[in-house]
């Protein structure tokens, strides 16, 4: 949606046209982020409207991913955001990010590689450090839990084999699927990615924890190292 004179506000706009109206007669899932971000906000300033600001926060390198990496300190800095926007809008990325690991809470199970990167990808996507964790399984396939590992630089994450299985161990898991992310975005595994791999899949096969699979978390997109057939 764009807005033929940046200084139109929203109650000017034809009224199908306005962003909360809009969400209640056809569903959230059809706003665009500039006219989700807009009802979030409410208001705008004297000579930008609430969808003028969304755009201007959206126009960051990170898009909608600039809200979760900045303080709310930091978000109340821009014009027209303040304190109070700049806590709404915490608030809600954070209730998003509560609702997709709300699922830990029911008994879900993992078939493929993909259950595995839903599980984790919001969490995981927007990192600036490499993150290493283990989605932890029962003999059914179930989700038992996910662990975090460790934490590395932003180039590489040294793993032992004992942090990986620890976790396991403890929770008497029957199998473990690897997560990591690439801050990069590109989840292309590099050669240390499939040698840590092949390390960890020979210590779970003499402690009798199988690891199923080793995802490469990206920005949005994830390899697995098994449909690869790298291990």
């Amino acid at each position: 949606m764009s807005l033929p004179n940046s200084n139109l506000r929203i109650k000017d706009l034809p009224e199908n046209e306005r962003p909360r109206e809009k969400l209640t007669k056809y569903g959230a899932e059809v706003l665009s982020n500039a006219e989700l971000l807009a009802i979030l906000l409410r208001t705008g300033t004297k000579n930008e409207s609430a969808i003028d600001i969304a755009y201007k926060l959206l126009k960051n390198q990170e898009g909608i991913g600039f809200i979760l990496e900045n303080k709310a300190e930091e978000l109340s800095s821009i014009h027209g955001i303040g304190p109070a926007k700049a806590a709404q809008l915490k608030a809600a990325v954070e209730l998003g990010r509560r609702l997709a690991t709300q699922t830990y809470k029911k008994e879900i199970f993992i078939r493929c590689s993909r259950d595995a990167s839903n599980i984790v990808m919001e969490d995981m996507r927007y990192l600036k450090k490499e993150y290493m964790k283990a989605i932890l399984l029962n003999i059914k396939c179930g989700l038992v839990g996910v662990e975090e590992i460790s934490v590395g630089s932003i180039n590489s994450s040294i793993v032992h084999p004992r942090e990986v299985f620890v976790p396991a161990i403890k929770r008497s898991c029957a199998s473990v699927i690897l997560v990591h992310n690439h801050p990069s975005g590109d989840p292309t595994p590099s050669q240390e990615d499939i040698n840590i791999t092949k390390r960890l899949v020979e210590g779970g096969k003499i402690l009798g924890i199988e690891v199923v699979d080793h995802i490469i978390i990206g920005d949005g997109k994830y390899v697995s190292l098994k449909d690869k057939g790298l291990f």
